[in-house]
């Protein structure tokens, strides 16, 4: 093992308190999004004028995600250790992470089909479809995307803002980082300071969020009306039910096949998993999690390693999310996307999304480079700012489940849960 990822604590999106009463970053944002619908319904005009400052935060968000994901999944990747010598228990973890995840971009994917919660309201937000519209001829051979995915010049990838591209560079270099190891450390000490001055950088742009979102909601409102409102409260039922669905059947037909009684897991996660609703915060279940989950029969061993690791590779209620918030946009904006150009955006979140888990607003970064890789608005992204806090609390209990189950998954696979501890545990708790 090289060194441990950067520390992340959810404390970078919060404003360090001193002296006195300041206010938390999530009730500045959401004062942003009071104002600025309060703004744009009584004086419309004005609201749409104010546009650029929209425009401005947007701006500043697309300059830090190229080196913000290049950095941290580099770090998320060689972090993890020598990569030869992670044996069993980290392919196996890999491999059910992987599953986990493509599953809930699927549900999510699915889900903002079938009900279309942007549809209809062809909200103008300044959409540059080009790259939308170009995308049916490069997408007409399967090889075009794999070389696509491939860059020629990474520094070139990084000024077009190709997302994708920057990724699979990243992961190529994270990996070869492991592979070496302590040689690779100098390196890997580097990288590591460049993401925490990256989180730092998004620390600092996320003071302007509340602007952003004041000005981008309130042109969108003064624009198109307050209808726009119901679109947004559409999408955040949707995610909720996306997932209930996801941890009913997806979780629950897990645990069915590892031969662990759902509600007896269910009751054990239930303090993580309310803290991390709570706080909106994986980091502050991450401790209690790890006793639980230790105390309910996972060995020591692999619990200390798959629970911080799926931190970076397993966030289910984040892809989820990022699956229908991206497609939401397009439907807000009156863009159609073909079923193989969704399917190219889910395989670029696959990617994007791993090693971001610390980011402040890390499902902004990604939601931000999707749109900026396909071509749509960015505004957008700084509307959902707004209502994050009630849809981040969502997708982290689910992050959070879905890597405790992940513990018990890697436990049965490798033939060591105690299943004397799983049922004490159940009894204790039912008795309680």
């Amino acid at each position: 093992m090289i060194s441990a990822q950067p520390a992340a604590d959810g404390s970078h999106d919060r404003p360090q308190t001193t002296s006195g009463w300041r206010i938390s970053g999530p009730m500045r944002i959401f004062i942003g999004l009071v104002l600025g619908i309060v703004v744009g319904w009584l004086f419309p005009s004005f609201a749409v004028s104010i546009r650029p400052l929209a425009d401005l935060f947007l701006r500043m968000i697309r300059m830090i995600v190229a080196p913000l994901l290049f950095s941290t999944i580099i770090v998320g990747i060689a972090g993890s250790g020598d990569l030869r010598s992670l044996g069993r228990i980290g392919l196996k973890a890999i491999i059910y992470f992987e599953i986990a995840t493509t599953v809930a971009l699927l549900l999510g994917l699915v889900l903002v089909n079938v009900f279309q919660p942007g549809a209809g309201m062809a909200v103008p937000l300044g959409a540059d479809t080009a790259a939308v519209s170009g995308m049916p001829q490069s997408e007409a051979s399967a090889w075009d995307l794999l070389l696509h995915m491939v860059p020629t010049s990474v520094v070139d990838a990084m000024a077009r803002g190709d997302v994708l591209q920057v990724v699979v560079f990243a992961t190529f270099f994270g990996v070869a980082l492991a592979a070496i190891g302590t040689r690779g450390k100098p390196v890997f000490d580097v990288m590591e300071s460049v993401a925490l001055a990256m989180f730092k950088v998004t620390n600092y742009v996320m003071w302007f969020a509340p602007l952003g979102v004041f000005a981008a909601i309130g042109a969108t409102v003064g624009g198109k009306g307050i209808a726009v409102l119901l679109t947004l409260g559409k999408l955040v039922v949707l995610m909720y039910f996306g997932l209930a669905v996801f941890v009913l059947l997806v979780i629950g037909t897990v645990s069915w096949l590892v031969r662990v009684p759902f509600l007896a897991f269910i009751r054990a996660i239930r303090e993580p998993f309310l803290l991390a609703f709570s706080t909106a915060s994986s980091e502050a279940a991450l401790p209690d999690a790890l006793e639980v989950m230790e105390r309910f029969g996972v060995p020591r061993r692999i619990v200390a390693f798959v629970l911080p690791t799926g931190y970076s590779f397993n966030l289910d209620g984040t892809t989820l999310y990022l699956s229908l918030a991206s497609i939401f946009v397009a439907q807000m904006a009156g863009v159609s996307l073909t079923i193989g150009q969704q399917l190219t955006m889910m395989l670029t979140l696959m990617l994007a999304s791993k090693g971001v888990a610390g980011v402040p607003r890390g499902a902004l970064v990604v939601l931000t480079a999707m749109l900026t890789q396909f071509g749509l608005p960015l505004e957008g992204a700084a509307i959902l700012l707004g209502i994050d806090q009630v849809l981040d609390m969502g997708r982290t209990g689910v992050n959070v489940m879905g890597n405790c189950i992940a513990t018990v998954v890697v436990a049965r696979w490798e033939g060591v849960l105690d299943d004397e501890k799983v049922r004490q545990f159940g009894h204790l708790r039912s008795a309680a």
